[in-house]
C-alpha cells in the first residue's frame, strides 16, 4: 500500500533544502512537470492539451527515450517547453552505486544535448535549462546529490505528486487530490508514460482548466528562477 502524501510534507523539504520543490511567486503561478518521455502518442496528447491551454511545462526526459523517438523530444523544446535530465534508464539511486549513477547521468546528458543543439541557439533558455535533473523515483544518495550538484546540476523534486502511475487509485479520485492541494508555486509532477495514460489523460486536463479559470498560469521551470 503507497502512504506517499500528495502534498509533498514541509518538513521534508526543509532537510533537502538544497532540492527545487516549490518555486515562490508573487503572482498566480503553478509549474507543470512531466516525467518518463518521450512517449509515443502519450507525448503528443500531452503537448496538445498543453497548448490548448497556453500552458508551459517542463519535461525531465528518459536518455533512452530520447534515442528511440528524437523527433518527438524536438517537438518538445518547438512547443516552447523546457527540458530536463531522468537519467539513461530510470535508475533508482538507493540502489545504484555513485559513479554508475553519475555515468549514466552524463549519458543522457549527451543524448539531450545532441538533440536540443539547434535550439540552443536560437533559444539561450534551452541552454540553461538543460541541466535540471531530476532522480527517478525522487531517490538519490547524498553522495550523488553532491556529484551532481559539482556538475552544475539544479535537482528539480515536486511539492505535488499527482501518483497517476497508480492503477489503485481511480482517475477521479487522482484528479480530486491534486486540484485540493495545489496552490500557487507548487511543482506537480506528471508522467507522460503508459502506465500513467489514464490517470493523467484524466487529471490533467481537469487541472489545466480549473486553474486556468482561477487565473493561474502554467509556466516551464527556468533555471534564472531557482
Amino acid at each position: 500500500m503507497d502512504i506517499t502524501p500528495v502534498k509533498t510534507p514541509k518538513f521534508i523539504q526543509k532537510a533537502f533544502a538544497y532540492h527545487t520543490w516549490h518555486i515562490p511567486s508573487g503572482e498566480k503561478v503553478i509549474y507543470l512537470t512531466f516525467d518518463d518521455g518521450p512517449t509515443p502518442e502519450i507525448t503528443d496528447w500531452t503537448l496538445n492539451t498543453l497548448e490548448a491551454f497556453k500552458a508551459k511545462a517542463t519535461f525531465f526526459c528518459i536518455g533512452d527515450n530520447i534515442q528511440k523517438h528524437p523527433n518527438l523530444f524536438k517537438l518538445i523544446l518547438e512547443k516552447g517547453h523546457s527540458v530536463g535530465n531522468h537519467t539513461h534508464n530510470h535508475l533508482k539511486g538507493w540502489k545504484t552505486d555513485t559513479q554508475t549513477y553519475i555515468d549514466n547521468t552524463l549519458k543522457a546528458q549527451e543524448i539531450i544535448n545532441h538533440n536540443s543543439s539547434d535550439y540552443s541557439k536560437t533559444d539561450q533558455s534551452v541552454l540553461t535549462n538543460k541541466l535540471l535533473f531530476r532522480p527517478p523515483y525522487g531517490k538519490l544518495k547524498p553522495k550523488q546529490s553532491l556529484a551532481l550538484h559539482k556538475l552544475n546540476y539544479k535537482t528539480i523534486m515536486w511539492s505535488i505528486l499527482s501518483k497517476d502511475w497508480d492503477i489503485n487509485i481511480s482517475k477521479e479520485d487522482c484528479a480530486k487530490k491534486v486540484i485540493s492541494k495545489t496552490q500557487t508555486g507548487d511543482i506537480i509532477v506528471f508522467h507522460d508514460s503508459v502506465k500513467a495514460s489514464r490517470n493523467m489523460k484524466y487529471t490533467l486536463p481537469k487541472v489545466l482548466d480549473y486553474f486556468s479559470k482561477k487565473g493561474f498560469k502554467f509556466k516551464r521551470i527556468l533555471a534564472q528562477d531557482l
